[in-house]
């Protein structure tokens, strides 16, 4: 029989996916084995690459809106049909463990599922993590949405919230998108004022998580919550 004498350069994203593992293959082979197919004079890896670059990295790009993927040339609705089923298929991955397991025995867990949610936002977002008696996440939703610098974020909202989600305690998080992770003399006095809050309701505030672009501070690691 005679041998396949074709290197792994010379192979397609999807062949070389299957003999040697995704792991093999770049970020725009990767987009590539999704898109299937390029524009005129482009091929697909070609218009992976530079998705890539025109979203300002790979995390940008599998967190951008559908309006955003409609407008790349080449993007018609299957191709940003799939790109978002991946969006939140990897959502839901990191969130699975949260919900099936006690989140405080879980902090780099939740540490990535809050950086997956808010490291590649331009302005300032804060989500809370609604959990349960057991400490199981119920939900995750957005309490405050803000500018490049300032979220207000306003105590009697999140404790609201909480009761409207039977929560027993939260986790709160916001980015910072000058993608500092280092929490301001705002935020520490925000942890306390809103902890303060939420003890009138007997429920418990677990930890503030100040995303950064690559780090995630927790303040109850420093021991500010």
């Amino acid at each position: 029989m005679p041998q396949d004498t074709r290197s792994p350069c010379s192979e397609r994203p999807r062949e070389r996916l299957l003999r040697h593992g995704a792991q093999a293959l770049t970020s725009a082979e990767l987009l590539a084995v999704l898109l299937r197919t390029g524009t005129r004079g482009s091929d697909a890896v070609d218009m992976g690459r530079r998705m890539i670059e025109h979203f300002g990295g790979l995390r940008r790009l599998l967190a951008a809106e559908s309006s955003a993927l409609l407008a790349f040339p080449g993007m018609g609705a299957a191709k940003t049909c799939e790109l978002l089923a991946v969006q939140e298929l990897s959502r839901r991955a990191v969130e699975e463990p949260l919900r099936n397991g006690r989140a405080l025995s879980q902090p780099e867990q939740v540490k990535r599922f809050c950086a997956l949610r808010l490291a590649h936002l331009r302005v300032e977002h804060c989500i809370a993590l609604f959990l349960d008696s057991q400490l199981q996440l119920i939900e995750c939703a957005e309490v405050a949405r803000g500018t490049l610098s300032h979220a207000s974020i306003y105590p009697r909202e999140v404790v609201k919230a909480a009761l409207g989600h039977h929560a027993a305690a939260l986790i709160l998080a916001h980015n910072h998108p000058s993608g500092l992770a280092e929490p301001s003399p705002a935020d520490v006095a925000l942890t306390r004022q809103l902890k303060q809050a939420l003890a009138l309701v007997d429920v418990r505030l677990l930890d503030h998580l100040i995303v950064g672009a690559t780090e995630v501070t927790s303040l109850a690691e420093r021991g500010q919550v």
